[in-house]
């Protein structure tokens, strides 16, 4: 089976290769390891490496140019691995029927015959080049998540437009091929956070951040209470938003009242946060913001008083020292902070992601009766069904129907 070069030495082309990589790194923090361009570099083609580029001047989000670099690694890495070539373009139809079978089979048929599914020489092919994690010891190799397979076919047909090729992806054969597979893996759709963070174990997390009596809260402590108050009651922004979060998107209002429907019930201070490109929406979108009132925008305040930030990112890396850096958070780094404050905070950080600011958003508003309509607009969901997941699984313990032998 061919090997895939992995250093410089190997493909005196790799060198140059790189340095057009490194290009990238601005826009891509995540390459800027020197093993991650050099693993890169190995697997893409010069025209691969163009598309990238010339997705990166078109402007296209930093989440989905990380997400295509990678898939398209990865399927460069499987097609060289499992055909000893270079992905065809345009992908052939028996191509693409070949990765859905490589990713998606039966578990049961794998037992009897070990053939079923990815090849195993195939399997330890991208062991080797570390984009495929080995089974443990004591389990069988398990088919792909299909939400994985299905993101890496639609990264593939995205860059058969962007090279102005049609792609065979939406063909009855292969859109057949693909239902039964998801079918008969039968992997059950893993949550992003096994555990919401609900208001009750926010409030835990944020105790974390208050230092103690004999101790005031650190320059840490307080982005951290800032970033998880506002990545909350802003409607559980993801964690790629909130790190690219800039000074120009906040907009401090004037104070609301508490209750909306009595005026002289005090106030609260309010600011609105203006989103940009999201996931789900894009610069353009006419109203892509959201408030946030009461204790988020004070502490957001604070952080930015204390951090002395007048422009550029809200949340930034600070060092070992405590040094404020002026470099923003990576989403990457979002993660580790709730991790870390849901560690201090006694619970198992394995049980929580960032995402479960988002889950724990909308799971809460089920919870507090707030309607489904009012929670995506600060949420920011398009899809009733993908939001109405938290609520229902908030509301199935009080279901009446479920009580009728009760």
């Amino acid at each position: 089976m061919p090997q895939i070069s992995s250093s410089p030495a190997d493909d005196p082309s790799l060198e140059e290769k790189t340095e057009k990589l490194d290009t990238l790194t601005a826009i891509l923090p995540s390459l800027a390891a020197q093993d991650r361009i050099e693993q890169l570099a190995s697997l893409l083609t010069d025209d691969d490496i163009e598309t990238l580029r010339h997705l990166a001047k078109e402007g296209m989000g930093e989440n989905s140019l990380r997400a295509l670099t990678s898939d398209l690694s990865y399927l460069e890495a499987w097609c060289m691995a499992a055909m000893g070539e270079n992905l065809l373009w345009p992908a052939p139809e028996p191509l693409i029927l070949k990765f859905i079978a490589h990713h998606l089979w039966d578990p049961e048929c794998r037992k009897a015959d070990p053939t079923h599914g990815m090849p195993e020489a195939v399997a330890k092919e991208l062991e080797i080049l570390k984009i495929l994690r080995a089974p443990k010891s004591d389990r069988l190799r398990r088919p792909h998540a299909p939400a994985t397979v299905q993101r890496r076919l639609a990264s593939w047909s995205t860059l058969h437009r962007w090279r102005g090729l049609k792609g065979v992806f939406g063909s009855p054969g292969v859109r057949s091929a693909l239902r039964l597979a998801v079918r008969v893996a039968d992997r059950p759709k893993q949550p992003k956070s096994k555990k919401a963070v609900t208001a009750d174990v926010l409030e835990m997390v944020l105790a974390t951040c208050k230092g103690s009596d004999t101790k005031k809260p650190s320059l840490a402590d307080m982005r951290d209470h800032a970033l998880l108050l506002v990545g909350f009651a802003s409607g559980g922004r993801r964690r790629s938003e909130i790190a690219g979060l800039r000074l120009t998107q906040v907009a401090f209002e004037d104070p609301v009242p508490t209750d909306p429907e009595n005026p002289e019930s005090g106030l609260l201070a309010c600011a609105s946060l203006r989103l940009g490109r999201t996931k789900t929406e894009d610069s353009s979108t006419g109203d892509n913001h959201v408030i946030i009132i009461g204790r988020p925008v004070d502490a957001l305040k604070t952080w930015l008083q204390a951090a002395n930030i007048t422009e550029g990112s809200v949340f930034r890396a600070i060092d070992q020292w405590g040094n404020l850096k002026s470099r923003a958070l990576t989403p990457q780094s979002v993660n580790a902070i709730l991790k870390a404050r849901i560690k201090k905070a006694g619970f198992d950080p394995k049980d929580f992601s960032a995402h479960g600011l988002r889950s724990g958003f909308l799971t809460e508003a089920a919870n507090r009766g707030i309607p489904i309509q009012d929670a995506m607009q600060q949420s920011r969901h398009r899809s009733v069904a993908q939001a109405s997941s938290y609520y229902n699984e908030a509301s199935r313990n009080r279901r009446r129907s479920a009580r009728i032998l009760g």
